[in-house]
């Protein structure tokens, strides 16, 4: 999909229709990359408790703005409007600094379609949070997402540098894309058996007895068998931090369930979050989670096509299709296929299968 200049109207998007996050305008940027039209939004977060741009937004806002050399209006922390206008899309070497414990994987989910655009291969550096539990962890993208995106046609990396935990921050996340010229449209229609079963657990500047009450507590819990078992000690975070994850390798797709240790929660109830979100999507009998169609959305847009099957759709992904609409000739279509899953089809405007 190549980056047009600006030849058409603006696109008006209303930052606090549908779940009113930060999402829209990060879907919104990543739109006005790759297609070239200028967009508009207006009362940005209008309904949360801090509306309007927050430093993570704004560490967005500003990578979207070098990647493609754009005029920005708006851009300040506060602000619930702005107006982003691309210019052709670059490549190169890019480094954005949230100053907080933002996320640095919404970062890179906002450039990555315009990266893989790109008339050559980038790299961005984002230093912020690299484990927040408003946001996808690294782990997730490294096993779950890339390796759907790879089977679309593109060659993307994720590397952790540095780990940040909330609230300092302070950690660091390089992400390395390669220009693609279409990606191609995929089918998740089956998981097929569970073919391998991890547990891992991450502490930094704590005991790892947290780590081992938490994977007790999995085994209690789910009584699972052949399950690998690792323990990381991150030693070079500046704040402390702990994060317990639960990842099953299925024939089809890689899903990562995780929970964030936090004060005053106990190791049990840490590794009983994750449990649960592991049976409910195990009991689906679906492929693709909710985290991980949200992440999906974007892709499947721009292949122009495709279809998986996920649980019923959140708010929250109700809301990204709306944007996504907006920009690409593509329809979204949900078919309820009963005990809360559905079959979630990306087609050209116009067309049905």
């Amino acid at each position: 999909m190549n980056n047009q200049q600006n030849n058409m109207d603006p696109i008006d998007i209303d930052g606090s229709q549908g779940e009113g996050g930060g999402q829209i305008l990060r879907t919104a940027l990543s739109l006005s990359m790759i297609t070239g039209r200028t967009v508009r939004l207006t009362r940005i977060r209008a309904g949360r408790k801090k509306p309007g741009l927050l430093r993570q937004h704004l560490a967005a806002v500003r990578a979207a703005k070098d990647l493609c050399s754009a005029q920005v209006e708006g851009d300040r922390p506060g602000s619930e409007a702005l107006t982003f206008t691309p210019g052709p899309v670059g490549h190169g070497d890019y480094r954005v600094v949230i100053g907080t414990a933002g996320s640095t994987s919404l970062v890179l989910q906002t450039v990555l379609p315009a990266m893989l655009t790109a008339p050559g291969p980038s790299t961005i550096h984002v230093f912020g949070g690299t484990h927040n539990p408003m946001s996808p962890p690294i782990e997730f993208l490294q096993r779950s997402f890339l390796p759907l995106l790879k089977r679309m046609g593109a060659e993307v990396s994720v590397e952790l540098i540095r780990p940040g935990f909330y609230p300092a921050g302070g950690g660091e996340l390089r992400m390395t894309a390669q220009p693609c010229d279409k990606l191609q449209p995929l089918e998740l229609k089956h998981r097929g058996g569970v073919k391998r079963r991890q547990i891992r657990a991450v502490v930094a500047g704590l005991s790892e007895s947290i780590a081992r009450r938490e994977i007790k507590e999995v085994h209690r819990h789910l009584e699972i068998r052949d399950v690998e078992v690792e323990i990381v000690s991150m030693k070079d975070s500046i704040s402390p931090g702990n994060v317990l994850q639960l990842i099953l390798e299925s024939d089809g797709v890689t899903e990562v369930f995780t929970a964030f240790g936090q004060l005053g929660v106990s190791s049990e109830q840490v590794a009983r979050d994750v449990c649960k979100q592991a049976q409910k999507y195990l009991a689906a009998d679906v492929p693709v989670g909710r985290f991980l169609a949200d992440q999906l959305l974007l892709p499947f847009a721009m292949a122009g096509g495709g279809r998986f099957r996920t649980l019923r759709p959140s708010g929250h992904t109700l809301t990204n299709i709306q944007v996504i609409e907006r920009f690409l000739p593509v329809s979204f279509r949900v078919e309820k296929l009963g005990d809360g899953m559905v079959d979630l089809f990306v087609e050209p405007k116009g067309e049905k299968s």
